[in-house]
């Protein structure tokens, strides 16, 4: 019987501006979860209840397990990192026991804990993804040269926060144009015509909302558009800025910096990983 497993997860960017909730990639830099057999039971929340979650929908007996991460997705940062650890511990979990659930109900359980399967499902499938509670999820995969240039200031920000901030309606003309630059960034991915994306990370759902937890987010983008980038938006919640690129990604890295004016902050240059969750 197997004792040990390790699985690799993606930290994922989110919402991609327009796209709240439903729109998301999975990025080059990844957790990975290791899951032992042991006598051990008690864990912290997170992995308590993903842990709940696989037993029961898996109808397997629980057992103890140790876990070990390691990797390079930061918390409270916008990544996924809550992702790559309930997604990596039920694909753990669900290679000690046999595999008796499918990628598909992982991703599903885990979308189901996070409230939102926005990130959970290009972790889970890799790639660029539209997903919805409740329907098949659609991806594609995306272009190696297609670069995410990643600003990833020194503080976080709570998911939970940065939700509470947002207002229960918005201006019609703002919903108007979020859903239009939603079906206009699909397009582009769907088509890998990347050129489309200019000037379609607008939106009137959050970050207008949110930029008051990052108040640099509009000098940062402008910096990456004047040093070539097609466009940017806030990652997931925040605290990250992602910006896209098919050059000078080092430049635009170096415009967003020193745009942030934030002394701890760093950039990571990454493309998009069309693997999703693979157990090594």
């Amino acid at each position: 019987m197997q004792q040990t497993v390790t699985t690799r997860v993606p930290g994922t960017t989110s919402n991609l501006g327009p796209g709240f909730d439903s729109l998301g990639i999975a990025l080059g830099l990844a957790n990975e979860v290791t899951i032992s057999r042991s006598e051990r039971t008690e864990h912290p929340t997170v992995f308590a209840d993903a842990a709940r979650s696989f037993f029961a929908a898996a109808k397997v007996v629980p057992f103890g397990f140790d876990w070990r991460i390691a990797g390079e997705v930061p918390q409270s940062r916008g990544l996924g990192s809550s992702v790559t650890v309930r997604l990596g511990l039920m694909h753990g979990l669900n290679a000690l026991s046999g595999s008796p659930l499918e990628r598909t109900a992982l991703f599903e359980l885990c979308a189901d804990l996070e409230g939102h399967p926005d990130n959970a499902a290009p972790a889970a499938f890799g790639g660029f993804t539209v997903s919805r509670a409740g329907v098949e999820t659609i991806r594609c995969e995306v272009a190696p040269a297609l670069k995410f240039v990643l600003l990833i200031p020194d503080f976080e920000v709570s998911t939970p926060m940065a939700r509470s901030i947002l207002p229960d309606t918005i201006p019609r003309r703002d919903a108007v144009m979020s859903a239009s630059n939603a079906c206009r960034i699909t397009a582009a991915f769907l088509t890998q015509r990347y050129e489309l994306l200019r000037g379609s990370f607008g939106d009137g759902l959050h970050q207008p909302y949110r930029e008051r937890l990052i108040p640099f987010l509009g000098s940062v983008i402008a910096a990456a558009e004047g040093a070539g980038a097609i466009g940017g938006f806030l990652s997931g919640s925040g605290s990250t800025i992602c910006c896209i690129t098919l050059e000078n990604a080092d430049a635009v890295a170096a415009a967003m910096l020193a745009a942030s004016g934030n002394a701890g902050a760093f950039t990571l240059i990454r493309s998009a990983d069309n693997s999703g969750a693979t157990i090594l």
